[in-house]
């Protein structure tokens, strides 16, 4: 079987770089995955030269990447300014930057396990493999978006073997995957059935084994999804009946009382709730009201005793222009006082702001969010003490995706809100939406709660456990009480410093495996 594989090696690693992506939601054959990662890692070994193992390597990521972020095809149907076949382009136009990394990891192992054992290669490979996914989430903006890591997080109701990232972070449980994934394949390939079935078994038994009853917590919360389609989202005559549809699934049933955190999504109120805008910006927001109007009649919906944090935009003007816009989280109390805001940090390149914009724009590019002003970034990672509606850690949209980027470390919060639209990202998108917040829920033993335009929305509580959630293209509101924070994890205390002494240790490992075989 490899000598046939030897013969059409690019073909067969592509085939394999695309059925490794299948191991994310929502397919999750995760099984398939790490047997076509394992398989790859075998071809590329056999490669005969550092150059050939990194082109290799790039096959696999090429395909791979392809099929993870094929979401993105969907966001250019959801714009006029460009032609939307230009999404089918865009993906592996993406992918060959992405593959890179992938390919330096295993051109990285080649040299350094070059004539050895399986094991050698497996610890270097599993070590470069951090480093390289850790590269790819950090330079040029990064871009984390599908760890191979995500293919170990379990169903809704069990964290899988994801279950070890307060321990590891995403990037290490990534390399460590690697191992595994070799390891298991080398067993098959010399056919040893009972270690092949003891470690398949062992495997499975940690993919599902049951969570166990978690803590409730004391903070009630309605989280509200009203299922706006994107489009709905762009079009004026769609705002008022966008914020009487959040009105309605808001509002408290007779008799209900007390505190309570309201919940809304991204990118669903037009209104600027801010003073100080020129008169026109405010015209063309919904019926065309003035910000204390809008916070009032906002006050009026929650009712007495909420406090809502609901996506909208900032501007930032000079004279009587917009210059700059923040996409922002704004808490607004139930007398319609604006008492924090969050603007996001990390924002989305072609999205949010269009790169190299005075190359592109002649050339007929354009950003995929309506407007023609560019977001600007805020500071990054905050807390937000609200009080008695305790300390809130805000992540918008993309931003929950970047392992060691979603909390401030020295304030840590009790919760974090990551509000989204989901509307951009097709059928595949939100569920490894969901997926990347339950990572992250896990890694920093905090809860996370999402509300979505269109779906996945959920309460994940700290084990990476979904208490609630939402499914795709359903119109509904969610209420209970926020999970407790579990206590710090290692990874909460060490970053993404704990995914480098993890890459140290694999690639030490290999090293010290190498010399004794080599006596």
């Amino acid at each position: 079987m490899l000598g046939r594989a030897l013969q059409h090696p690019r073909i067969v690693l592509l085939l394999l770089g695309a059925l490794a992506a299948l191991g994310f939601p929502p397919v999750h054959l995760w099984p398939i995955a790490l047997i076509a990662l394992g398989a790859g890692a075998v071809l590329i070994r056999f490669s005969g030269s550092v150059r050939s193992a990194f082109f290799r390597g790039w096959l696999f990521g090429l395909a791979h990447f392809t099929v993870t972020n094929l979401w993105i095809a969907t966001a250019f149907t959801h714009q006029d300014r460009m032609p939307a076949v230009l999404g089918w382009f865009s993906v592996p136009l993406l992918s060959t930057y992405l593959a890179l990394y992938p390919a330096l990891a295993f051109a990285a192992a080649y040299r350094l396990a070059r004539g050895k054992s399986t094991l050698v290669y497996a610890l270097a490979l599993g070590g470069a493999w951090i480093i390289a996914e850790w590269l790819r989430a950090t330079l040029f903006t990064g871009y984390a978006w599908g760890p191979f890591s995500l293919a170990l997080l379990g169903p809704f109701d069990r964290p899988g073997l994801a279950g070890l990232l307060p321990l590891t972070g995403t990037y290490a449980l990534s390399g460590i995957a690697v191992v595994l994934a070799l390891g298991l394949t080398d067993q098959l390939l010399q056919r040893q059935w009972l270690r092949m079935g003891l470690a398949s078994l062992l495997l499975i038994a940690a993919m599902y084994w049951p969570a166990g009853q978690g803590e409730e917590g004391t903070l009630p919360y309605t989280l509200v999804q009203p299922d706006l389609d994107q489009d709905a989202l762009n079009d004026p005559r769609q705002y008022e009946p966008g914020f009487l549809t959040l009105a309605a699934l808001t509002v408290r049933p007779e008799g209900q009382e007390g505190s309570r955190l309201v919940l809304w999504p991204e990118g669903v109120l037009p209104d600027y709730l801010r003073e100080g805008y020129p008169e026109r910006y405010y015209a063309a927001t919904t019926a065309g009201r003035d910000p204390q109007f809008a916070r009032q009649r906002i006050a009026r919906v929650i009712g007495e005793g909420s406090l809502l944090l609901t996506g909208t935009m900032d501007l930032e003007i000079e004279g009587d222009s917009a210059v700059a816009a923040y996409n922002v989280v704004t808490v607004v109390d139930d007398e319609g006082e604006i008492v924090g805001g969050y603007r996001k940090a990390h924002l989305v390149p072609y999205g949010e702001y269009l790169p190299f914009r005075d190359l592109l724009e002649p050339i007929g590019l354009s950003r995929l969010v309506a407007g023609s002003i560019d977001f600007v970034p805020g500071p990054g990672p905050q807390t937000f003490d609200l009080g008695d509606y305790g300390r809130a850690g805000i992540q918008i949209c993309y931003e929950i995706i970047f392992s060691g980027q979603v909390a401030d470390g020295a304030n840590r919060p009790d919760y974090i809100v990551n509000p989204s639209i989901d509307g951009w990202f097709g059928p595949t998108g939100p569920p490894q939406h969901m997926a990347q917040a339950r990572m992250r829920a896990i890694e920093e033993g905090l809860p996370v709660l999402r509300s979505t335009t269109t779906g996945i929305s959920g309460v994940i509580d700290a084990r990476g456990v979904v208490r609630e959630h939402i499914g795709m293209g359903k119109r509904a509101r969610i209420e209970g009480s926020v999970p407790p924070a579990a206590a710090p994890t290692l990874f909460s205390l060490m970053g993404n410093w704990l995914a480098l002494v993890w890459a140290l240790a694999l690639l030490g490992g290999s090293l010290v495996v190498k010399r004794r075989r080599a006596v």
